[in-house]
């Protein structure tokens, strides 16, 4: 099944931000972006909505959409409530072991082929897996609104260099997970900050 535009738009988009396409303070022109894409300004609008709703363009009266600088402040406040929300998803809930090593099989494997993309689909699925076992459909929910996907890989582009180094940090969660550590929602804070600059 195909992705509804507007996604495919947001995805185009944040690919542009990430690699680089747009430097901060450069203005995204909509109807530009909508005659490239050969689509209509309508679902090109709605895409910026969302990047500015995570703080990623800012939209100036009578001057259109703009990329925002993206701080290392930026990227530790987005850490400090993503960590949070995720201690208390493990505290709620038992997180599936055997689908937490099969995502982190993956992310060892993306490693070694140098493809960040995989790497970054399976460390979001990882973490997903222990949010959606809490049970609490409003937690996944505000996690998810958080725009984890984006700020993982421009915490692991800007901050950290090593792709190994990604993979392997969560094994320890999947054994403390295992073995009912009282201590793996801590473990799981200090994990998700690790990643905050």
């Amino acid at each position: 099944m195909r992705a509804p535009l507007r996604e495919e738009i947001r995805r185009i988009l944040l690919e542009g931000l990430v690699g680089g396409r747009w430097s901060p303070g450069e203005r995204i022109v909509e109807r530009r972006l909508a005659t490239e894409l050969g689509v209509s300004q309508a679902p090109v609008r709605e895409a910026l909505r969302e990047l500015e709703a995570l703080r990623l363009i800012e939209t100036l009266p009578n001057k259109g959409a703009r990329v925002r600088a993206v701080t290392a402040d930026d990227l530790r406040e987005v850490y400090q409530v993503r960590a949070g929300l995720e201690e208390t998803a493990a505290r709620l809930g038992d997180p599936p072991v055997a689908a937490l090593r099969d995502h982190l099989a993956a992310m060892d494997r993306a490693a070694s082929d140098g493809c960040l993309a995989a790497q970054v689909e399976h460390g979001i699925a990882f973490h997903r897996e222990i949010v959606a076992a809490s049970g609490n459909a409003v937690l996944l929910s505000v996690w998810e609104s958080l725009g984890v996907e984006v700020w993982t890989h421009l915490s692991i582009r800007l901050f950290r260099t090593e792709a190994q180094e990604n993979a392997a940090d969560h094994l320890p969660l999947i054994e403390a997970f295992q073995k009912g550590d009282p201590a793996a929602p801590a473990l799981l804070r200090d994990h998700v900050l690790g990643y905050a600059p």
